[in-house]
């Protein structure tokens, strides 16, 4: 069963007491809030490190070892078991952070290839426009009657 609200009466500019209910939220506790911290990130060597202390931790046969590593660390065992797995499918370098998202189906060499391609094309149909009007002027002059300047291939 929830708990009744307090209900609260209509304010006093004068009255303290209403003034404190405002601040304080329905269960009791302060409006304010912290604002939370940021995700721990481990740097591959990092990772390596506590994997190889872990793995110490376990050889020295000492009960408790590993869990106090793991408390003293601020890290779950789950960290330990995907860094464990991470290292069996790449080696050290498996425990590089990734970028996330989808992984791209093209890599560099593709992707300029297809930059190269686009801007080809691009420029293609502005020459093909460059010589319709080049034609058009043609035409304008045969109609015109007006001569039309010499040009020489060669030369340029």
């Amino acid at each position: 069963m929830p708990k009744p609200s307090p209900i609260l009466e209509p304010e006093s500019p004068s009255s303290e007491g209403d003034h404190k209910q405002r601040e304080l939220a329905e269960s009791g506790a302060s409006v304010e809030s912290t604002p939370p911290k940021p995700r721990r990130r481990f740097t591959a060597a990092e990772k390596l490190r506590l994997v190889k202390a872990a793995d110490a931790a376990v050889a020295s046969g000492k009960r408790g070892a590993l869990e106090a590593l793991l408390r003293k660390e601020a890290i779950y065992s789950s960290h330990l078991s995907s860094w464990r797995q991470q290292i069996g499918a790449g080696g050290a370098g498996g425990l590089a952070p990734k970028k996330p998202g989808r992984k791209s189906k093209l890599d560099d060499k593709e992707r300029r290839l297809l930059a190269v391609e686009k801007e080809n094309a691009v420029l293609k149909r502005k020459l093909q426009i460059a010589e319709g009007l080049i034609a058009l002027q043609k035409k304008a002059h045969e109609i015109l009657g007006i001569a039309l300047p010499a040009f020489d291939e060669e030369s340029s």
